[in-house]
């Protein structure tokens, strides 16, 4: 018998070297090399997805949850300033005209009752369990 002359290694494994380690010949190992780029990149982007899932994402809802409790708090400051204005407006043109420092009684009184009834809904401090809740 001649032995092969000698050159360059293949790129391709020979079927006899791979037949036992992988146990399906050329073509497992062929198939091998061809999904590991393929499972890498999937392995990337579960660990992508699993951080965007577990630290961003409870970031972003938190700061979601600010900016529109600002926003509300805003806009609502907004609108009573301008329903109350405009009861001012209302009472002194129409109700009380000349008078102004009645509209302003009036309106002192509204606002008056609605925090004594806010008064009434708290709790007290003592009643309130020791955890805070």
């Amino acid at each position: 018998m001649t032995e092969p002359a000698a050159g360059p290694p293949s790129a391709e494994p020979r079927p006899s070297a791979t037949a036992g380690a992988w146990g399906g010949g050329a073509t497992s190992l062929h198939d091998f090399n061809a999904e590991w780029p393929k499972k890498a990149a999937d392995t990337v982007d579960l660990v992508v997805d699993t951080i965007h899932d577990k630290a961003i994402r409870p970031v972003l809802l938190a700061a979601r949850i600010v900016v529109f409790g600002l926003l509300i708090a805003v806009l609502s400051s907004v609108v009573l300033v301008l329903l109350s204005v405009g009861l001012l407006r209302l009472l002194d043109v129409y109700a009380f005209p000349g008078r102004v420092w009645l509209s302003y009684a009036v309106v002192g009184g509204v606002f008056t009752v609605i925090g004594l009834l806010a008064w009434t809904k708290r709790t007290s401090r003592a009643a309130r369990p020791a955890d805070g809740h």
